[in-house]
């Protein structure tokens, strides 16, 4: 089993309320997940008016499909265009069989 993880740090300029930020949030998370069926929510920055991080959850088999199922979820949170990109990082991690017995 291949666990990947994405985290992406937006920064929103138009938000000047925690209302309208959550609105930029909800949208980038409800897109992501209905395009690619990969676990996300907000993991940091909710108290914050202009900052997000969002975190992204991907299982598979193979560690190559992990990672550009990935690289395609932050490309494509990118192109939407509804807040600056900031920071990105992906981490992987792989387990065998005997890991879980």
């Amino acid at each position: 089993m291949v666990v990947g993880i994405a985290q992406m740090e937006f920064f929103i300029h138009h938000a000047h309320s925690l209302k309208s930020k959550r609105r930029v949030v909800k949208k980038l998370i409800y897109s992501i997940k209905n395009k690619f069926n990969a676990a996300c929510a907000e993991v940091a920055g909710g108290d914050l008016w202009q900052r997000t991080v969002i975190g992204v959850a991907v299982l598979g088999n193979d560690t190559s499909f992990v990672n550009s199922h990935l690289d395609k979820i932050i490309n494509y949170a990118e192109a939407l265009e509804l807040a600056e990109m900031t920071n990105q990082q992906i981490e992987i991690m792989s387990y065998s069989d005997g890991d879980f017995l």
